[in-house]
């Protein structure tokens, strides 16, 4: 992304940190596609908006009907670069092309037992996604403080409090995903 671009998105949001955001898009990206292998999407709701999860949600149901689990067997992101940034009154958007590496197929749930796909080499998929986050939360203090009861909250664990319980949603404190395209 060009430097001006990048300025632009500083001055919009003072607690921009281009790298600190590609590594948590990494990070997240990641945590997405292994949930979807062990069919534990609820650990990573809080990354999301709601209609992400749910067509992730149809995905994993539509495995599950099949009895199959999707593979996405040493993976790596490759390449993060943002291509893109968007401000409205209401949010923030930026669109980032990231490129991953995997192999892609597809084990029987119940033997697991190899069904179909690549388990030989990686394969390289180009993932276009748009991450937002709300302007009212732009001047909230960096540390993200649960609201059951005061604890630091740890983005990158599975959006409950590890000391109270209280179920957080990134979209109060943080980018999420809000669209994902893989080609």
């Amino acid at each position: 992304m060009d430097q001006k671009l990048i300025q632009e998105l500083i001055n919009q949001d003072s607690t921009f940190n281009e790298a600190t955001f590609k590594s948590y898009v990494d990070n997240m990206f990641v945590k997405i596609h292994n949930a979807i292998m062990y069919d534990e999407l609820n650990t990573v709701s809080h990354f999301m908006t709601s209609e992400v999860y749910q067509t992730f949600e149809q995905k994993v149901a539509s495995l599950n009907q099949q009895n199959l689990i999707q593979m996405y067997d040493e993976l790596n992101v490759k390449s993060t670069e943002i291509i893109g940034f968007e401000a409205t009154n209401d949010e923030l958007k930026i669109t980032v092309k990231l490129i991953s590496r995997y192999l892609d197929y597809y084990l029987n749930k119940e033997t697991g037992d190899y069904v179909s796909g690549n388990n030989q080499s990686r394969v390289e998929k180009e993932n276009i996604l748009t991450l937002i986050k709300k302007r009212a939360f732009l001047t909230q203090n960096a540390v993200r403080k649960c609201s059951g009861c005061g604890a630091s909250i740890d983005v990158n664990a599975n959006g409950v409090c590890s000391y109270c319980g209280t179920t957080y949603n990134l979209e109060d404190y943080d980018y999420i995903l809000a669209n994902i395209m893989t080609r």
